[in-house]
């Protein structure tokens, strides 16, 4: 099957990863009892090959479509950054989730511009400098995280096709 570019897969990523959700959750829960030995490596080189072809300039549907978790350390050097206090930084942008998590009020992110820039860039959240997470180690620990991922980012997407193609 020959690929899509990536800026194509976009419009239609919920679609695809709905199509694709049986089976690589049926190919997860092979690679979750019995990860290869050089599965870490293999999404590293996936993702720095797919992050190659993509510009996430061009897309911040992340950003766009849902909000990361924000730790406390994420809070304050957000809070730093835009000169508040913690809890003032909180009571305007972020409420408790239903896990007990801080993440924000509404999507799309308050921080994303119309040109897809990030106005707290250098102080953004750690959940968004490792968005789509697809270059940790123990890549086999995060594969529920990743399927998700496959309906918000068109990377995370590919890099699962690919790695498929694989294993």
């Amino acid at each position: 099957m020959e690929e899509k570019k990536l800026a194509d897969l976009l419009p239609n990523i919920k679609a695809l990863a709905r199509e694709d959700k049986k089976n690589n959750q049926r190919f997860f829960a092979r690679l979750r009892r019995r990860p290869p030995r050089d599965l870490d490596a293999t999404v590293a080189d996936l993702h720095a090959a797919t992050f190659a072809e993509m510009d996430c300039l061009q897309c911040a549907n992340c950003c766009k479509t849902t909000s990361p978790i924000f730790r406390d350390v994420d809070i304050d050097r957000l809070a730093q950054h835009r000169g508040q206090r913690p809890a003032d930084f909180v009571a305007e942008f972020l409420h408790l989730d239903a896990d007990g998590d801080y993440v924000l009020h509404s999507a799309p992110c308050p921080f994303l511009g119309a040109d897809n820039y990030c106005s707290v860039y250098a102080a953004r959240p750690r959940a968004c400098r490792e968005y789509p997470h697809t270059d940790r180690k123990n890549f086999h620990q995060i594969l529920d995280l990743t399927l998700r991922n496959t309906a918000i980012c068109p990377a995370a997407y590919r890099i699962v096709q690919r790695l498929r193609a694989v294993f």
